[in-house]
C-alpha cells in the first residue's frame, strides 16, 4: 500500500548499524554546559529504540541510560495543560515558530507577553504556570502522567540537574516575570519556575521515551492499554506543533529532510513520532549550534529515510 513503511528483514540490526556509523562519525558539536550537571555527561554515548503501535521494539546502543530529558518534557506538560485548559490556552501561547532563540526576551517583549508557541521557553513556562495553578501538587501530577505513559515507576526527576536548572536560570525568570508583568502568568513565579525545572530534570532512557508517547501516534490512544489520553484533535495539534516547531531554528530543515513531528532537548535527546506506526527515540549528548543533538538526529534521520517514514509522502 502507498506510504505504508517499508520494513527491513531485520530493524533492530538497522538500528545497530546505525548506532555503529554514530559512534564512528565526528561528535558535531558539543555537550550543553550552561547547566554544569549537563556538562558532565559522557559525550560518547550514543542509543536509539523505536517502539511500534504493535508493541513491538527494537533498541540499539545504550538505548536504556536515563538521561535528562529537558525540553522534550514540553510535550508531557502540553499535553496535561490541553487537559486541563481546554482551548483557553491558545489565548495565553501562540502556535507558531517563533525565528528567534529558544529563550529570546526581545520576541517576547514586542508581541506583549504571549509566547510564539509551547515549545519555547516562555511559552513551556505558561503550560507550567497552567498546571501550577491547576494543581494542588503540579509536579506530583506531572511525573506520575509521565510514568504511566511509560509504563514504569522508575522515571524520576534528578535532583541534581533541578538544582542546578533552579541556580543557571536567571534569563527564565526574566521571562516568566517579563509576562507576569503583562498578565499571562497567574501563580507566583518562584513556584512556576520550580515547576518548569523540575519538568525539565526529568530522566527516561530512550526506551521509555518512545513507549510514552505511542499515544501521538495513535490519534490520542495509548498503545498496550488502549486508553485514550487525548482525543484525535489533540493529538494532531501537538503533532502539527512539533512539526513546526519542535526542533528550535531547524525545524523547517527537520520538516523538509526528515518530514516527521520531533522534539529534541538539550540533554542530547530527539523523539520522533511516526503516524500510524510508532515513535522513534534517540540520545547522544553533543549539540550542535541549534541546541539539537547531532548524531541522535543523523540516526532518526537516516532510520526514516530507509523506511520511507516522511508524514509528506
Amino acid at each position: 500500500m502507498e506510504g505504508t513503511p517499508k520494513q527491513p528483514k531485520n530493524c533492530s540490526s538497522l538500528l545497530e548499524q546505525l548506532v555503529a556509523e554514530a559512534r564512528e562519525a565526528p561528535l558535531g558539536g558539543q555537550v550543553a554546559d550552561y547547566i554544569p550537571a549537563l556538562a558532565e555527561v559522557a559525550a560518547e554515548h550514543v542509543g536509539i529504540a523505536v517502539v511500534e503501535l504493535d508493541g513491538t521494539t527494537h533498541t540499539a546502543g545504550d538505548f536504556d541510560v536515563c538521561f535528562s530529558i529537558q525540553s522534550i518534557s514540553k510535550i508531557f506538560g502540553l499535553a496535561l495543560a490541553m487537559e486541563r485548559a481546554g482551548d483557553s490556552l491558545w489565548e495565553r501561547v501562540r502556535m507558531e515558530p517563533s525565528g528567534q532563540a529558544f529563550n529570546s526576551v526581545v520576541q517576547l517583549e514586542w508581541e506583549h507577553g504571549i509566547p510564539r508557541n509551547p515549545f519555547i521557553n516562555a511559552g513551556a513556562i505558561v503550560v507550567s504556570d497552567v498546571l501550577t495553578s491547576r494543581y494542588s501538587a503540579s509536579k506530583s501530577a506531572l511525573i506520575q502522567y509521565i510514568r504511566y505513559l511509560a509504563g514504569t515507576e522508575s522515571v524520576h526527576t534528578n535532583h541534581e540537574v533541578w538544582e542546578s536548572e533552579k541556580e543557571h536560570g536567571n534569563r527564565n525568570a526574566a521571562l516568566a516575570y517579563l509576562m507576569k508583568s503583562f498578565g499571562n502568568i497567574e501563580a507566583d513565579v518562584p513556584a512556576v519556575l520550580d515547576h518548569y525545572f523540575f519538568q525539565c530534570s526529568v530522566e527516561m532512557n530512550c526506551l521509555q521515551l518512545a513507549q510514552s508517547l505511542g499515544f501521538l501516534a495513535n490519534k490520542g490512544i495509548q498503545p498496550g492499554t488502549e486508553e485514550r489520553i487525548c482525543d484525535a484533535r489533540s493529538a494532531h495539534r501537538i503533532n502539527a506543533l512539533l512539526s513546526t516547531s519542535g526542533m528550535y531554528d531547524q525545524s523547517g530543515e527537520f520538516a523538509f529532510t526528515v518530514g516527521l513531528p520531533a522534539k529534541s532537548g538539550v540533554g542530547g535527546g530527539i523523539v520522533a513520532v511516526v503516524p500510524d506506526y510508532g515513535v522513534i527515540a534517540a540520545w547522544s549528548p553533543p549539540l550542535n549550534r541549534f541546541g539539537n543533538p547531532t548524531r541522535a538526529v543523523q540516526m532518526v534521520t537516516e532510520f526514516a529515510q530507509r523506511l520511507g517514514l516522511s508524514v509528506y509522502h
